[in-house]
């Protein structure tokens, strides 16, 4: 029961929820004024049953006492056939009395109207008696008047006590009936009232009806409506068969939905156009993009960044990019995130090396995107930038240059020191000593002079200055070559052979460039070999190969050229690296001279002939270094060699015909 009430009252609240302010404050006005209305009207209908009520007691008793009067002295003689006769004439000439009872002194009805004691006694043996107070007739003779609802209506009770000569003889009742009159008129009261409450109900019902159906309705569907169109529900439509201004109302709402949709799909088109050429933008740029809403979470992440954070099989939309930035960015950048997404800061750099997926440079540019009113931040824009070839040119630049200039330092600090020596205390030294000073001086100026023009032909190689290429007889460089460092090779007691292929065919190239390749590798090969050793240079066909090793279709052979030697070998360790510049084998196993720039020379050299330079070297056995060249085509079959050459003489703008893979 107690749910059944609670389930009662939730529903009700419910419903009287769903009314507005307007419509509680109109109810609660209607029921105040009904319950006024219907308290005023029962107030006068009691008010004419109260007045009604005293009129009719006092018609009574004054009727009671008048009939007691009368019949108290047929009473005291017992003449019972004539008392029979007068209250029956009274009671056929009076409308007004519904019942008229004697009984004597000591309560049993002895006569009644409309009906006797005899009649009662004979048809069913019954016998009544008057109920009444204990000692009402001794103590008093006034009438007791009272009211009792009987199923014919109601009745006012008259007990007169019936008093001859101071003899108390019994007492008369009467039942007066109401006056008709008055009954009828407050039965109307009420039913007019009653009426009148229930037509008021009925009208605010009736309104409240027609105000649902005609417009509290429609105004529901129309702001239920407005808040769909709000929400960009630009489908909803109002069908309600209305005529008049809502009906107007509703037709405009339509037709305002049906052109907002239209303009929402035309955006909508527009904006997917503009999203996919700007997707599409961001996706084959160079640099990392990540986009992040006021969240920080990833709104767009294109496949740079992608691959640059190692997040290729990663799904990234609506996640937290704390979550998954690389512990070295996420460390730097949590704090300036924070700040940026809080307007404290609008543009912050980082530069972040990475381990992870692979060692890498990153410069991270962080940028807030803001409102249309610059004052609230919307996002936050990521520019990744893959330095890591830029860092190694610095730190290979400034290395370069350290580099150049403590080997300038040597030499030129060398020449100073003796030339001062030579100009203080010229005149105390000996003709030895000075010719030993001078000898010295002269050789860093020779040492200076290489090193200048090594540094010189490296940056020649590095500029876009054009090579002629054309075809070179091989065996005439490596000839060169041998005549040049055989008195050399003598005074070190180093045996210099030539073991090149009979009727080799040209090759494709520059004589300066590989004589210059043929003399550094030919002069570092002496210089690490020991006296009893020797050095080789040989020259043979071989199939032509790819930089990855696999069989050049596109040529059928090559020129293979190697420089082999006796000499101390090269540790794997410095295998890796003998090929940078200024990098010399003999810091860590020896003291003879050199620049460090012959290898690097070499390796420019032989990419600027579509080749590469190799080494196979052991520690106390030996090295050899070699190249291909290709072969000089025939007419039908041009190299890619002599196209690059036909193009730079057809286009002098060209920047190089010998270029690098």
């Amino acid at each position: 029961m107690i749910r059944l009430l609670l389930k009662i009252q939730e529903l009700f609240l419910r419903w009287w929820g769903d009314f507005t302010l307007q419509t509680r404050l109109m109810a609660g006005a209607t029921l105040v004024v009904s319950l006024i209305t219907s308290g005023l009207t029962f107030w006068a209908v009691n008010t004419i049953q109260y007045d009604a009520r005293l009129n009719d007691t006092r018609f009574a008793r004054d009727l009671g006492l008048l009939l007691a009067a009368n019949v108290a002295p047929l009473v005291n003689e017992t003449d019972r056939t004539e008392l029979a006769r007068f209250s029956y004439s009274f009671y056929q000439s009076t409308s007004s009395v519904r019942y008229m009872l004697y009984a004597d002194e000591n309560g049993d009805i002895f006569f009644g109207i409309p009906f006797s004691e005899a009649a009662v006694q004979n048809s069913l043996t019954l016998r009544r008696r008057m109920q009444l107070p204990e000692g009402y007739a001794e103590t008093t003779d006034r009438p007791l008047v009272r009211q009792h609802l009987t199923p014919a209506g109601e009745v006012t009770d008259v007990f007169v006590p019936m008093n001859y000569n101071g003899k108390h003889l019994g007492v008369l009742a009467l039942g007066i009936n109401p006056n008709p009159t008055v009954v009828a008129s407050s039965h109307l009261t009420r039913d007019v009232t009653i009426a009148v409450f229930v037509s008021i109900w009925v009208m605010v019902i009736l309104g409240a009806v027609f105000n649902a159906l005609t417009i509290t309705q429609p105004i529901k569907e129309l702001l239920l409506g407005v808040k769909n169109i709000a929400a960009g529900n630009f489908k909803q439509r109002i069908d309600l068969p209305l005529g008049g201004e809502l009906g107007e109302l509703i037709y405009s709402f339509n037709d305002m939905a049906e052109r907002l949709e239209r303009y929402e799909e035309q955006n909508i088109e527009e904006l997917t156009a503009e999203k996919a050429k700007l997707e599409t933008l961001v996706s084959t740029i160079a640099d990392g993009a990540i986009l992040l809403d006021s969240d920080m979470h990833a709104v767009l992440v294109n496949p740079t960044a992608r691959r640059l954070f190692g997040w290729d099989n990663q799904t990234l939309d609506g996640a937290n990019i704390l979550e998954h930035l690389p512990s070295p960015v996420r460390v730097q950048l949590t704090r300036p995130l924070f700040q940026a997404v809080q307007g404290e800061a609008e543009a912050m750099e980082f530069r972040i090396p990475l381990t992870e997926p692979s060692h890498r440079t990153l410069r991270i540019l962080l940028n807030t995107v803001l409102d249309q009113a610059k004052e609230n931040v919307k996002g936050l824009a990521i520019t990744i930038q893959d330095i890591t070839r830029e860092a190694a040119l610095n730190e290979a630049k400034a290395q370069f240059i350290s580099n150049v200039s403590h080997e300038l330092r040597t030499p030129l600090f060398n020449i100073k020191s003796f030339i001062e020596t030579l100009h203080e205390y010229g005149e105390d030294l000996s003709d030895t000593e000075r010719k030993e000073f001078l000898e010295t001086a002269n050789h860093e100026t020779d040492r200076l002079t290489r090193l200048v023009n090594d540094v010189l032909d490296l940056s020649r190689l590095e500029s876009s200055r054009q090579y002629v290429i054309d075809a070179v007889d091989i065996v005439q460089p490596i000839e060169q070559t041998l005549r040049t460092h055989r008195l050399h090779a003598r005074d070190k007691q180093i045996e210099l052979r030539q073991e090149v292929e009979p009727n080799l065919p040209p090759v494709l190239g520059n004589y300066d460039l590989l004589l210059q390749v043929f003399t550094n590798l030919v002069g570092n090969a002496l210089k690490f070999t020991e006296p009893g050793g020797q050095v080789t240079l040989r020259a043979h066909r071989v199939p032509c190969q790819t930089q990855d090793g696999s069989a050049d279709e596109t040529q059928a052979d090559c020129i293979r050229v190697e420089v082999a030697d006796t000499g101390i070998g090269i540790a794997p360790e410095d295998q890796q690296a003998i090929f940078d510049r200024f990098f010399r084998v003999e810091n860590r196993v020896h003291t003879l001279e050199g620049t460090g720039l012959g290898l690097s020379i070499v390796k420019n050299i032989i990419e600027k002939h579509n080749s590469q330079v190799h080494l196979d070297s052991e520690v106390g056995v030996g090295t050899t270094f070699w190249f291909d060249l290709a072969i000089q085509p025939t007419a039908d079959e041009p190299s890619n060699l002599a196209q690059a050459a036909d193009a730079a003489e057809a286009d002098p703008s060209a920047q190089t015909v010998l270029s690098a893979n």
